[in-house]
């Protein structure tokens, strides 16, 4: 544990790539190979469902560290992370006992699952006891299910290759899918012919963001151009006797889309597709939000079932026949697409229509992505194979310029980690009438001075304070940009924004200029009508360049 708590500090406090990876390498070159598993099991974020209550380790905590609830709870509010305020509060173990990560993990951290609460608070009691400082918040930030470091998945995969000497695109492939933290994983990374689990998905090509004009990346026709669908990123693995459905997360969905799953098993053996789940229903494509309500159900409703179906746009083909085709250019993995899915599609299967037209065409294509329920426009080079990972020069999202609204300040929470103690996570709202209705929370979108000026502001002009919330003059405008806007019944306002961020400060604007709710359901309002998708006679009649 002493060696694993070591690495974390290092890579939290590193801010350089190559210090990273140095302190990465270093360790897996030594761990055991069960403390190794471990470790690359909860960098990736995996993260075990432990049933430990926030109450309970609450109570524990401030009885363990002789003093009442209510200073904990102040102390937790000045903190900002259960993990970091227990660590502090608790007197210190003795650290006699250096056990490692696995038998930590193995013998102590999973029990905790599905214990009594008697048995988790004797188990929580015992690693306080034994844990110094420094690994003891390590197994609160695992216990919490906070842990989180700095360290990218490839910064992660470069730093196991560099310490077994082996090519990162083996490592990035076997830490795909549902492998399990074993001793012998680094020994099944490090063989060349270690055999993979069949329903494993390939990493994922993710592309990067257009930032100049589309004519910089050369002639349009080395170019294909299509769609950027809202929807969840998948593979479907049809390997083994049936398919299986992944997300870019590695999550494992199948069960969650029963009304695709029965039809991808009619694909050939030895077929991965590359594609995006959408809600699509009576041939019409639906809004994000709409397939929001199927995200996180392990078993969903029939009504909801009815109410939202979903179907798989594919738009690449990784493997056919068994064979991986990755490195066939993009024209003919296009090719092999459309002949394999020829007899199958249908209202749940489609394959993402291609757009025609020149550079300056393409560009008005993009424009009007919202009538498509689209983000945007995706441009891949046709040569191009299919890569792992963020590989910048092949895949480019064109994606459309976000919605702006300016909202007031009502509201900030006391950040968490290295934000702990700074008011960073603020709620906004607009008018209506003469009162404000919050609309949306963000904490990205300023730099640290603008982050701590505000902080200052807060804390001079705070009205109302709630535990680690702070209610806040109405005298600050921010501009606020986001990606879509739909109805919401679980909001004060009826409205919900997606994917809020502050865009500007509004200095300038005073508090009585900023928007109404109004503007805000006008916008709804406007949405075009929902986008048909046919999938009988042609391909898909009346797309552009179809």
């Amino acid at each position: 544990m002493r060696d694993f708590a070591d690495l974390y500090r290092r890579l939290d406090v590193s801010a350089r790539t190559h210090d990273k990876v140095e302190a990465l390498t270093r360790y897996f070159k030594v761990a055991p190979p069960a403390d190794a598993a471990w470790a690359v099991h909860f960098l990736l974020g995996r993260r075990p469902r432990l049933g430990v209550r926030r109450p309970d380790l609450r109570a524990w905590a401030a009885r363990a560290a002789a003093i009442p609830d209510w200073l904990y709870d102040e102390c937790a509010t000045a903190v900002g992370d259960t993990a970091e305020t227990v660590n502090l509060i608790v007197p210190p173990g003795d650290g006699a006992e250096d056990r490692g990560l696995a038998w930590w993990v193995e013998e102590r951290l999973m029990p905790l699952a599905g214990a009594t609460p008697a048995d988790q608070r004797a188990i929580m009691l015992e690693a306080w006891g034994r844990l110094p400082p420094g690994e003891r918040f390590v197994w609160n930030k695992l216990v919490t299910g906070a842990f989180r470091v700095g360290v990218s998945r490839g910064l992660l995969v470069r730093g196991v290759a560099e310490a077994l000497a082996v090519p990162q695109s083996r490592v990035e492939e076997r830490l795909m899918g549902d492998w399990k933290p074993t001793p012998a994983l680094l020994e099944q990374l490090a063989t060349d012919d270690a055999a993979a689990d069949p329903s494993s998905p390939r990493p994922f090509f993710l592309a990067s963001p257009l930032e100049e004009s589309p004519e910089s990346l050369g002639p349009r026709s080395d170019w294909q151009a299509e769609w950027k669908w809202d929807g969840i990123r998948c593979q479907v693995v049809r390997r083994g006797g049936r398919a299986h459905v992944w997300t870019r997360g590695e999550e494992l969905v199948t069960d969650r889309f029963p009304e695709v799953a029965g039809l991808l098993d009619r694909l050939p053996e030895g077929t991965i597709i590359d594609g995006e789940i959408v809600a699509r229903r009576a041939g019409s494509i639906l809004p994000f939000h709409d397939l929001q309500r199927r995200i996180g159900r392990s078993m969903v409703p029939r009504k909801l079932l009815r109410e939202v179906p979903v179907a798989v746009i594919a738009y690449d083909m990784l493997e056919h026949a068994g064979a991986d085709i990755r490195e066939i250019n993009l024209r003919e993995r296009r090719a092999l697409l459309e002949r394999v899915l020829g007899p199958l599609l249908g209202d749940h299967l489609m394959i993402s229509p291609l757009l025609d037209g020149e550079w300056n065409e393409i560009a008005g294509l993009r424009a009007s992505a919202a009538e498509h329920r689209a983000e945007g426009v995706m441009l891949k080079r046709l040569s191009s194979p299919y890569r792992a990972g963020r590989v910048r020069g092949d895949w480019w999202k064109w994606k459309v310029d976000p919605r702006v609204i300016d909202a007031v300040l009502v509201m900030s929470r006391r950040g968490s980690g290295r934000r702990a103690g700074l008011f960073t996570d603020h709620t906004f709202a607009v008018w209506k009438g003469d009162e404000l209705v919050p609309v949306a929370s963000a904490y990205s979108g300023l730099d640290d001075k603008e982050m701590r000026e505000l902080d200052g502001i807060i804390r001079a002009s705070g009205l109302e304070e709630f535990g680690p919330v702070r209610t806040v003059r109405p005298e600050h405008v921010f501009e606020l940009a986001f990606e879509g806007i739909g109805r919401s019944p679980r909001h004060r306002s009826g409205v919900a924004l997606r994917f809020p961020r502050i865009s500007r400060w509004r200095r300038d604007k005073p508090p009585a200029e900023a928007d109404r709710l109004e503007t805000l359901e006008a916008m709804i309002a406007q949405a075009p009508p929902a986008p048909r998708l046919e999938t009988t006679g042609e391909l898909f009649p009346g797309w552009p360049g179809v």
